[in-house]
């Protein structure tokens, strides 16, 4: 599977706009990104493991919650890894 790495995260996968990983679940993807980009981990996931609250996944389309990162991953999908926006 395909995890795509926002611009303003590149430099933390060395300037990689996506990664590739074979992993059945998000949260065995996101352990392999532990593995490979530390830092880029750091910045996606705290110290528990749990999605930061400024991040946010989608596989493919569908938001991914704190609760879903068992979810099943099928060979072709596509992890998004996007900073929440806000602001006034």
């Amino acid at each position: 599977m395909k995890i795509h790495i926002p611009a303003m995260l590149r430099h933390e996968s060395s300037g990689a706009s996506d990664l590739s990983v074979s992993a059945t679940t998000i949260r065995g993807a996101l352990e392999q990104l532990e593995s490979s980009h530390p830092s880029l981990y750091r910045s996606v996931c705290n110290e528990t493991g749990a999605v930061r609250r400024h991040m946010h996944l989608f596989i493919n389309s569908d938001l991914v919650m704190d609760d879903g990162l068992d979810t099943k991953l099928r060979p072709n999908d596509e992890l998004f890894i996007m900073p929440a926006v806000s602001g006034g």
